[in-house]
C-alpha cells in the first residue's frame, strides 16, 4: 500500500508541474514577452517606453522589458515619422523622440572608444566621457552627418584622425566613458566643440562660445 501510495504521489507531482510549466507558456505568450536582439540597455528601454507612451504609440507597462509591444510601437512611430521601420531605434529614431543617441553596435561604442582614447587620454575621466559626449551631440545636430562614424571621420573635425592617433587601441578607461555617453551624461552640456587653448592653431576656435573647461580642455557651442 505505501509503495503504491508513493508512485500515486510522484505520478500527481509531475502532472502539476507539468500543468504549471504549460500555464506559464500560456501566460507569457499572451503577454507577449517574446525577448527581442537589441542593445539598449534596461533604462534606456523605459525611456523609449515612456516617451512612445506620451505619444500614443505604446500602451503597456514601462518596465524596461524589450517586448513584442514595444517593438510595435517603435514601428508605428518610425512609419508615421517616414524613417526606416525596423523596431529599434537608431540614431535617427532617438532623435525623432526626443531621446539620447544609443550604441547599437559593438562597433559604434569601439569607434567612440578609440576616438576618446586619441584625443583624452591622460584627461580626467569626465573629461573623456565629455569628449564622447560632442561627438553624439554633433550626430543629433543638424550642422553635422548622422551617424557616429561619419561625425568622428568628417574631414578635419579631430586632429587624431588627421595625425593617425585614432588607429591606437583604447583602453578600459575609454571603452568605460564611451559607454557613460551613450546613456546620456554629458558633462559637455550639449557643446558641440573642445579644443586644448595651449595647442589650438585655429582662429576660429576661439570664437566659440565656451560652455565649461575639463582638464586640458574647453568644451564650446
Amino acid at each position: 500500500m505505501k509503495k503504491a501510495s508513493g508512485l500515486i504521489t510522484i505520478s500527481t507531482l509531475i502532472l502539476v508541474v507539468a500543468t504549471v510549466l504549460t500555464l506559464n507558456v500560456v501566460i507569457a505568450g499572451n503577454l507577449n514577452y517574446e525577448v527581442v536582439d537589441v542593445s539598449m540597455s534596461v533604462q534606456q528601454t523605459k525611456l523609449v517606453q515612456e516617451q512612445l507612451n506620451e505619444l500614443g504609440y505604446y500602451e503597456g507597462d514601462v518596465n524596461g522589458f524589450y517586448n513584442v509591444k514595444t517593438k510595435n510601437a517603435i514601428s508605428s512611430f518610425q512609419k508615421d515619422n517616414n524613417l526606416p521601420t525596423t523596431g529599434v531605434v537608431d540614431a535617427s529614431t532617438a532623435l525623432a523622440l526626443n531621446l539620447p543617441v544609443y550604441a547599437q553596435t559593438n562597433e559604434d561604442i569601439y569607434i567612440l572608444a578609440k576616438l576618446i582614447h586619441a584625443e583624452a587620454r591622460g584627461e580626467p575621466y569626465i573629461g573623456q566621457v565629455a569628449v564622447g559626449a560632442v561627438v553624439l551631440n554633433r550626430v543629433r545636430d543638424e550642422q553635422f552627418p548622422d551617424t557616429i562614424t561619419e561625425v568622428i571621420y568628417q574631414p578635419f573635425a579631430f586632429t587624431a584622425v588627421d595625425d593617425g592617433q585614432i588607429a591606437l587601441e583604447p583602453d578600459e578607461t575609454a571603452f568605460k566613458a564611451a559607454e557613460d555617453a551613450f546613456t546620456g551624461w554629458d558633462p559637455s552640456y550639449g557643446s558641440l566643440f573642445y579644443y586644448n587653448p595651449i595647442v589650438a592653431t585655429s582662429a576660429w576656435i576661439f570664437t566659440r562660445e565656451t560652455v565649461v573647461e575639463i582638464g586640458k580642455h574647453i568644451f564650446a557651442i
